[in-house]
This record gives structure tokens, C-alpha cells and sequence, in this order.
């Protein structure tokens, strides 16, 4: 049953409703053209925000994360940029594929879940926002969120796993957002990673945005390479893609850079050497979170399939360290917020955990690499 609303919000409500269908959406598959929300009305992220928790009322409350102050350096004379990693999880793989088997299959509606994640991004509010697994793009991200201010980018996987999926959604792929009041698009590449010479199911985004506060240029990117044990060369190979792509985006670093992505690797991996021993000069933002700085956190996803318990680190936001400061990133949820069941769960709608930081530009931009 819908829960009656004022009129004040009821409009809003209608458009949040009509994002629930899924059907108008699969005809159009191949169509990489961004709907016009141009001409949508502008929605209050507070009205949006209750309208999600209307929805969610019957669930438990939202977990508290708390932001970790990492900055020792100078305070800075701008507003931090708040950019947000997340792997949300394909409606079409929690339903059809990835059998959690201790996650109800109610947890898991569409309805509510799309909430949940509306939820945790409307919380932190973020100037740019990276996601994986995306598959309800065109009916649910690309209107709500243009909307509420954001430029939206979609680069779809050639082959996604989800179209194996019955009444599925489209494929899915990663998006990108930026708050249009704060950033100029300067340049943007859709990129479809190679792995010895092979063109791969794997994609990325890198954008070249204009700070308007500051007039300094970064390219912002966003990944998920291969997934599974076994395609450890194979994942090293997109890296090595990928940063090559990089290097010639940022003229060899000269723009600074951040790279948010699902990597599918944990730290042991060859591919996370080669971010971290790149000539672009690049850091993880959340190993700053650890007492040494060194260390990367024990887990961003925690679920249980039919093959156990599987507990990894695989999310990353890796940035230009020469040029770009770290004042604080979000701390990760505790294994007693997780739970018993591990996620995604009703409290949580995804099996990876989001990353957020706040970064601020060098106060000393020609500082040498």
C-alpha cells in the first residue's frame, strides 16, 4: 500500500514511483544516448531524501558511518571536493546470479533497495560520484539524479552478464556524476579496456573537469575490472590499459588525477602494484585511515554464496598524491553493523561497501612529482 502524502510532496512521489518501472528501459539496450532531464523540474534532495525514507519505513534504520579527519597538512582556502566509490550491486546479478545465501529475497526488491542506495548518496552528498553495476541507469539514476544537479555519464559493459538474467534490465555498466554548480566538463573518454591486445567486457570513464572555485583542472575516472579468482594476469593487463589511457589523458600527470573502482583485486594483486609504482605517481586514499598509513582496510565487500564466506578488499580510490590532499575519507562499517548474514541485507543494498573522501588541491601546484 502507498502511504498517504501531503500534496507538497506527492508530485515528487510520482516521480520516484514512475522510476519503478523497468520494462520501458530494456527495448532500448544498445541506446547510449543520455535521455534530455534538462527539462525536468529541479528536485530538493530533502524532499527526495523522505520520500526514500517513506519508502523504508518498515526497514531498519540506516547505519552511522563516521568521517575520519586524515589531513595533516595546511588547511585550505576552498571547499574540499566530496567524491564518492561504490559498486551498488546489478539489480539483475542480486536477483539472477549472485546467490546470497543468507540475504532474503525480499532485502533485495528493487522498490526499496533503489532507495537504500538513493538513501546512502543523498547522506553524503557528493560532488562526484562513481558507481559499478549499474543496470537501472536510464529509469532510476539518470532522471533522479540530473535533477538533483548532477551531470550523468553511462559507459555499459559490450557484454553484460546481466542480459543472461530473465526480465532483466538492460546491461549493466559504470556512471559517472559531477555537480554541474561546481565543475566544467572539459573533456570526457568512454574506454573499453584491452588485456594482451583483446578488447575486454571491461569499461571506464575518465572525465577532464574544471574546478570553477579554484580554475585547476583533474580528470576524475571510474573502473571495474574483472572479476574471479584466476584472472589475476588478466586484471594486471586492464591495469596496465588503463593507466596507459591515464597517463596520456593527464599528459603524464600533469593533470591530477583520482581513480574510483571496483578492481576486483585485493592488494596481493600485481595490478595493485602497478598503481601503486606508477610514474603517475598515485596513492589509496583509504590506507590513510590505517595507524601506519600503509595498510589498505581488512574488507570493503563481506558476503556469503553457496561457497562460503567471502571477505575482501577490492574497492579503491586511488589519487595524484603530488597533488591532491586527502582531509578525511569515510570510515567502514563494523563487522557487528554487518552482521551475522554479511550484506547486502535489509539494513544495507549492496555487497561492497561505499568510499568516500573529501580532497583538497595542493596549495603548491608545481610542486615537482
Amino acid at each position: 500500500p502507498v502511504c498517504s502524502m501531503g500534496n507538497s510532496t506527492s508530485r515528487l512521489y510520482s516521480a520516484l514511483a514512475k522510476t519503478l518501472s523497468s520494462g520501458a528501459v530494456s527495448q532500448h539496450q544498445d541506446c547510449l544516448e543520455q535521455p534530455d532531464s534538462a527539462r525536468l523540474d529541479p528536485i530538493d534532495p530533502k524532499d527526495l531524501l523522505e520520500e526514500c525514507q517513506i519508502v523504508l519505513q518498515k526497514r531498519p534504520p540506516r547505519f552511522r558511518r563516521n568521517f575520519v579527519s586524515v589531513k595533516k597538512t595546511a588547511a585550505s582556502n576552498h571547499r574540499p571536493i566530496r567524491v564518492m566509490q561504490w559498486n551498488i550491486l546489478a539489480q539483475a546479478l542480486g536477483e539472477g546470479k549472485d546467490n546470497f545465501v543468507q540475504c532474503p529475497m525480499e532485502a533485495l526488491k528493487w522498490e526499496e533497495r533503489k532507495c537504500l542506495i538513493l538513501e546512502e548518496i543523498l547522506a553524503y552528498k557528493p560532488d562526484i560520484l562513481c558507481l559499478q553495476e549499474v543496470d537501472h541507469y536510464f529509469d532510476t539514476f539518470e532522471p533522479l539524479l540530473s535533477r538533483l544537479g548532477y551531470q550523468c555519464t553511462f559507459f555499459p559493459k559490450p557484454w553484460s552478464p546481466c542480459l543472461d538474467v530473465e526480465q532483466n534490465n538492460g546491461p549493466d555498466g559504470c556512471a559517472l556524476f559531477f555537480i554541474k554548480d561546481r565543475f566544467e566538463l572539459v573533456n570526457s573518454a568512454n574506454i573499453r579496456l584491452t588485456a594482451m591486445k583483446l578488447k575486454t567486457n571491461q569499461v571506464a570513464i575518465a572525465q577532464t573537469l574544471k574546478c570553477n572555485e579554484t580554475g585547476r583542472l583533474f580528470c576524475i575516472a571510474v573502473t571495474h575490472l574483472k572479476a574471479r579468482t584466476g584472472w589475476e594476469r588478466f586484471r594486471s593487463a586492464q591495469g596496465c590499459d588503463l593507466l596507459q589511457n591515464l597517463k596520456s589523458i593527464t599528459q603524464g600527470a600533469k593533470i591530477p588525477l583520482i581513480i574510483c573502482g571496483d578492481f576486483n583485486a585485493e592488494p596481493t594483486e600485481e595490478v595493485y602494484r602497478e598503481f601503486s609504482n606508477s610514474s603517475l605517481n598515485l596513492n589509496s586514499a583509504y590506507k590513510l585511515l590505517s595507524p601506519d598509513g600503509q595498510s589498505e582496510p581488512p574488507y570493503t565487500t563481506w558476503k556469503i554464496r553457496p561457497s562460503g564466506e567471502c571477505r575482501h578488499t577490492l574497492d579503491y580510490i586511488w589519487y595524484s598524491q603530488h597533488a591532491l590532499n586527502v582531509n578525511s575519507a569515510l570510515g567502514l562499517l563494523t563487522e557487528e553493523q554487518i552482521g551475522p548474514n554479511r550484506l547486502p541485507s535489509f539494513n544495507y543494498p549492496s555487497d561492497h561497501l561505499s568510499l568516500v573522501c573529501d580532497f583538497s588541491f595542493n596549495q603548491d601546484p608545481d610542486r615537482l612529482l
